[in-house]
């Protein structure tokens, strides 16, 4: 009698992994269909087979050839294929608690003890924790040969804060200083478009803006806030976060008559009208600065030009030692 073997392709499933199929059929045995399955999880697929067409897990009395993952542990047990007892090796799950091997969240600090006392409560701000860096503000100093600070601009609208702030970057620039200008104007274009102009919403655009020139400073960067800011203890709230001496507060002291004859964005004339609410000098008050570092001031006719402005804020960057490492 002729034998006819057909080896169909091998095949996948979702469950077993790579499966082939086999068919043979032959003068000293019956059809027999051979199925060669993965394990799955230890479980027993194997049965016996009564019929010609019952399937098997074919073995060829040989121990199946597992793949051992990564620090398995391996034990032997007993099983039935075709009513024959044989015997290969299963493997065993981990067991964690017994691992020699020392885990890799051990070292985390976010796991730790230590790292929950640490966690801070701010504000509405729960659970939170302040992450440190090798880099620190010093490394950033060297590397930018300077000392970050805040130079903060304060006066009425008009007074010239603005113009100073460029000025003043513009000579930094020229001597291979980085800087920032934080322009009010320009912060209340993204940071700060959801703040109007009452005086809590001042308050916290103050506020905001103290706290990234913090950031900025912290950078190594002198960064040069340029902004009304019209009341004494937002302003007092900036200095205290920074370093002492890394605040730099200056008064632009140009009187109100004056500014309002200048009035660039014709504000103080709307004001005047009653068509703005709240406008600092005119229904809302300035309240002058007490103890700040620098009064760059106009007395009658005697106007300095910006750059002289800027040139005065730079010696006494100069004599702090703000623009060196």
């Amino acid at each position: 009698m002729s034998t006819v073997k057909l080896l169909s392709p091998s095949c996948s499933t979702g469950m077993f992994g790579k499966v082939e199929c086999r068919q043979s059929v032959s003068s000293h045995s019956p059809a027999v269909e051979n199925l060669g399955f993965s394990k799955l999880r230890g479980t027993n697929v194997a049965k016996s087979y009564r019929s010609p067409r019952s399937l098997v897990l074919f073995h060829d009395r040989a121990k199946l050839n597992l793949r051992k993952p990564i620090k398995a542990k391996e034990y032997t047990s007993a099983f039935f294929i075709d009513d024959r007892k044989c015997s290969r090796k299963l493997l065993k799950p981990i067991d964690a608690k017994n691992d020699s091997e020392p885990s890799c969240t051990d070292n985390s600090a976010a796991l730790s003890g230590k790292s929950f006392r640490k966690m801070s409560n701010i504000g509405n701000s729960t659970n939170i924790l302040w992450h440190e860096c090798p880099v620190q503000n010093r490394d950033r100093q060297q590397l930018l040969q300077q000392k970050g600070c805040v130079i903060w601009l304060t006066g009425l609208s008009g007074s010239g804060k603005s113009t100073i702030a460029c000025a003043l970057s513009q000579s930094l620039h020229s001597k291979g200083k980085l800087t920032y200008i934080l322009d009010g104007d320009n912060i209340r274009h993204g940071l700060n478009r959801d703040l109007s102009f009452r005086a809590e919403d001042r308050s916290e655009n103050i506020r905001r803006i103290g706290e990234v020139a913090k950031l900025f400073a912290d950078a190594g960067i002198i960064c040069i806030t340029s902004l009304i800011s019209p009341y004494q203890k937002d302003r007092d709230a900036c200095r205290a976060l920074l370093p002492e001496g890394s605040f730099i507060e200056v008064f632009i002291d140009v009187p109100l008559h004056v500014c309002e004859a200048r009035d660039p964005k014709g504000l103080y004339k709307l004001a005047r009208a009653g068509k703005i609410k709240g406008f600092t000098g005119i229904d809302d008050p300035y309240e002058p600065p007490r103890g700040c570092e620098i009064v760059l001031q106009q007395k009658g006719s005697d106007c300095k030009s910006p750059k002289d402005m800027a040139e005065i804020v730079i010696s006494y960057l100069e004599k702090s030692g703000h623009l060196k490492a």
